[in-house]
């Protein structure tokens, strides 16, 4: 199922970690994706250095929108700890756009390009909404989707020594 489609069939309940996407335990791959400006951003630096939270997150995407208000709780409370980061996907949606919503809509998170689904292809992010937590040591340490996502649990997960 397309990225899309995946998108607007998941308006029901959250997916719960190991249902979909990379592997819970898996070791995430550090690929390179984009700043808004063009410019290549390795996740490496990140990924295996700190724990880390993906968002693959679209300006069109409602369950995206209702993840907000967690996402910023637990940015606040963890975000000295952790690295959270929002993967926008290429997909109805452009780099233009993006920074017109971000200028209308400011969000907390570093907001990443990823143009040629680098990032979409190494965490096998079926939609939207789709959320990874890696551990320092870079293992994926919960994974899942839709709005109702406990993000704090997802957090202290990749937390967990």
């Amino acid at each position: 199922m397309g990225l899309v489609a995946a998108a607007l069939v998941m308006a029901g309940p959250a997916w719960a970690q190991d249902d979909l996407g990379i592997p819970v335990g898996a070791v995430a791959k550090a690929v390179t994706i984009e700043d808004l400006d063009g410019q290549p951003v390795d996740l490496g630096q990140f990924i295996g250095k700190k724990a880390v939270l993906l968002e693959f997150w679209a300006t069109w995407c409602p369950l995206c929108r209702a993840l907000e208000p967690n996402m910023a709780a637990a940015l606040q409370q963890h975000g000295d700890r952790v690295e959270f980061i929002v993967v926008a996907v290429a997909v109805n949606q452009s780099k233009a756009s993006i920074k017109r919503h971000l200028e209308r809509h400011p969000m907390p998170f570093r907001v990443l390009w990823d143009t040629n689904g680098n990032a979409v292809r190494a965490f096998q992010a079926p939609s939207t909404s789709y959320v990874v937590t890696v551990d320092a040591a870079g293992r994926v340490r919960y994974t899942g989707a839709g709005e109702d996502q406990d993000i704090e649990a997802a957090v202290r997960a990749a937390l967990r020594p």
